[in-house]
């Protein structure tokens, strides 16, 4: 009997050992969601505060991408994609003022998208976020060039906005958009694909892009699945073919794209985060997913408090927060064993730049972890805070894929499904 009442003490006191260990273990994960939540909130708070930076209510408008810096200053323009992909995180957040707001900036593509120039369903790279028209009524861009990448962006974010409110506006404006480049940048040579852009002069640049063309393949991807045309299928194709061709077998990593004859490949230049990760955002090809793992081992950076992915090999010397939640975007779309983890991580990564990078405000996130981190010829990120980081964050934070159809956070998409 003494033994028996001796192990029933030991198993009670097991069991209160066990339960004290379960009791922990959810108040630290109540804690980090609560810390995550908070995180995500600012992210979004700053989105609402850049956007509201010269007008309000239902203006159209666009996103000023950078907040200056006694080191660092381009002014008022606000880059296409980045607004791009603010439309795509509010939509993500789903809140009646999110998508209101979202809608707003929609409008705003759509207007200069209309009322540009060149009347062939172009957006340009960057406009004045302080005065988005002219007098004339004309749009006021601070960059006259147009690239496909900033194109399939835009389509991407009207593509989302379509998907989310059943308005044919955006869906037409995705179509002209989607038309301009095919009509302006296919090409057969080499692989396929289609070109770098068209310049504000005319000229078209010539070397084909792995990111620009990873980006139509999801554009085309989603009209294919908004209108039921085989056509856009077929487009979507050519623009993989692009992106299948600059695979290197041997390093599990993608180059580049081309020089500018479209069809040799550009060994010498760095291979970016981007395409590594989106690679797989787009396309979910388990083929080529290791892509990702070569961006973990060969992209990892530490500055000093701060650790994640760099852009480029060739500088770690500096955390490129937006990259940093492209991966932990990728990590937990393809969530093989190990990932989830490897995703929180990196989260909490770019949760620690938001609080104390050299020009945070507890609210945005800074492009960088420090002044020029090189991201390839001649160019480079600052510690500045940045719309398109900040918002690749906040999908990052609510694992949503901006190269898929969303659903918003409350569970819906809109009454009327796509056919």
């Amino acid at each position: 009997m003494k033994t028996v009442v001796t192990d029933r003490r030991r198993s009670g006191a097991l069991k209160r050992q066990w339960c004290a260990i379960v009791i922990a273990w959810l108040a630290a994960s109540l804690a980090n969601c609560a810390q995550a939540q908070g995180s995500l909130d600012k992210g979004y708070a700053f989105l609402d505060r850049m956007m509201d930076t010269y007008a309000k209510g239902s203006a159209p408008r666009l996103i000023q991408s950078f907040v200056s810096t006694p080191t660092f200053s381009t002014g008022t323009h606000a880059y296409t994609y980045d607004s791009d992909v603010a439309i795509i995180a509010l939509l993500r957040h789903g809140r009646r003022a999110d998508i209101s707001r979202a809608t707003v900036l929609g409008n705003a593509l759509l207007y200069v998208q209309q009322h540009d120039p060149a009347n062939d369903g172009r957006v340009r790279d960057a406009y004045d976020a302080q005065r988005l028209v002219d007098a004339d009524g004309s749009p006021h861009y601070t960059s006259a060039d147009t690239h496909a990448g900033n194109m399939a962006w835009t389509g991407m974010a009207l593509m989302q906005l379509y998907h989310a409110t059943g308005a044919q506006l955006f869906l037409a404006g995705a179509e002209q958009a989607a038309n301009f480049v095919q009509t302006k940048l296919y090409d057969t040579r080499g692989a396929g694909g289609y070109m770098g852009g068209i310049l504000g002069s005319g000229g078209v640049e010539t070397w084909k892009a792995t990111e620009h063309n990873i980006d139509l393949y999801a554009l085309f991807g989603m009209l294919a699945i908004a209108t039921g045309t085989a056509n856009w299928n077929d487009d979507a194709s050519h623009a993989l073919s692009l992106v299948q061709a600059m695979w290197d077998a041997k390093g599990r990593h993608f180059y580049i794209g081309t020089k500018d004859d479209g069809a040799t490949i550009n060994t010498s230049a760095a291979s970016p985060e981007d395409i590594q990760t989106w690679s797989y955002l787009a396309t979910g090809l388990t083929a080529y997913q290791s892509s990702i793992d070569w961006s973990l081992a060969h992209l990892s950076a530490t500055s000093g408090d701060f650790a994640g992915l760099s852009f480029e090999v060739k500088d770690r010397s500096g955390v490129w927060f937006e990259g940093t939640a492209h991966a932990a975007e990728a990590l937990r779309v393809r969530n093989l064993f190990g990932d989830a983890q490897k995703a929180a991580r990196l989260l909490s990564d770019v949760e620690s730049g938001q609080m104390r990078a050299p020009n945070a405000d507890g609210y945005g996130i800074d492009a960088a972890s420090k002044d020029g981190l090189r991201t390839g010829e001649g160019s480079a990120y600052f510690a500045a805070l940045h719309v398109g980081a900040t918002a690749w964050y906040c999908l990052a934070r609510q694992s949503a894929n901006p190269f898929k159809f969303l659903v918003s956070s409350n569970g819906t998409t809109r009454s009327r499904p796509i056919p």
